[in-house]
């Protein structure tokens, strides 16, 4: 296993014991100590930590926080195993993570569209380690989503590789190739593992589960988008919960709206750390 230095930004592949996850970490340039940790959960397919480090990640390490990032299992620069797609082994391997990198203290958990999922699992499982959660595009990963997947899902596969063929054959710059180049991968995973198949038949859970966490929520949603529907329900479903409406937006909402992401994190960020907390009171 690498050790994580502290330097201002530190970078490693971290063997949990069954694969090797990228990880990136960014500290306070500083030198002081960090006022509480940030871990940055990102989307499935297209997407990996990069989404973080271009919008959210220096500005939240600027105003003190030790940031976490990490390519999830198949992404990214991360192992790709063929098989062990579920739920649970995403939820896993972010235990894994914090275990590794020795964070003792709750963990601020910002997630992404599927990362969202994987926090809110991380949440139920390990509530005595989770500060507060923050979700973009998001849902628990309840009977209904896996419905949704189940039909979701299929179409993807084709999808993926239409655009794999049209990035190519429109490479004109670099802008272009990296295009090419995330689709192409994208298309490897879901046609080379099992990951269109398990995330859907994951585990899920029963609203008493999604009720359990105690945690400050913040519930991120684009006006425009399929999930918008989702913020009454989690207002009803989760004891600690606000909601935030970003009209005009879908579901890239983080990539769309960098600036109001980060100034919507850092507030967040910034309440839930206060003295007398949840994180403060579990310390």
């Amino acid at each position: 296993m690498h050790q994580l230095t502290t330097e201002p930004l530190t970078m490693a592949i971290l063997n949990t014991g069954d694969l090797s996850l990228h990880v990136q970490r960014l500290l306070p340039a500083d030198g002081r100590p960090p006022v509480g940790t940030v871990v940055l959960l990102h989307g499935l397919f297209t997407d990996s930590l990069a989404s973080y480090y271009f919008t959210l990640a220096p500005a939240l390490a600027a105003v003190g926080f030790d940031v976490v990032m990490y390519d999830q299992r198949g992404h990214g620069r991360s192992d790709r195993p063929s098989n062990g797609y579920q739920l649970d082994a995403f939820v896993t391997d972010l235990d894994k993570l914090i275990g590794h990198l020795g964070i003792s203290r709750p963990v601020h958990l910002i997630g992404n569209s599927y990362g969202g999922t994987v926090a809110f699992g991380y949440a139920v499982h390990r509530p005595e380690h989770t500060a507060s959660l923050l979700v973009i595009e998001s849902e628990p990963a309840t009977s209904a989503w896996a419905r949704k997947l189940h039909v979701l899902f299929p179409q993807i596969i084709t999808q993926l590789c239409e655009d794999e063929a049209r990035a190519l054959a429109e490479i004109t710059n670099h802008y272009d190739a990296r295009t090419a180049r995330l689709a192409k991968s994208a298309s490897r995973l879901a046609r080379e593992t099992t990951i269109l198949q398990d995330i859907p038949s994951s585990t899920v859970l029963v609203d008493a589960q999604i009720q359990s966490v105690r945690c400050p929520v913040l519930a991120v949603y684009g006006g425009d988008g399929d999930l918008v529907a989702q913020a009454s329900k989690m207002r009803t479903l989760l004891p600690d919960c606000r909601t935030n409406i970003v009209p005009g937006h879908k579901h890239s909402v983080l990539i769309e709206a960098p600036k109001l992401l980060r100034e919507l994190a850092m507030s967040w960020l910034h309440d839930v750390s206060k003295p007398g907390s949840l994180e403060t009171e579990k310390l």
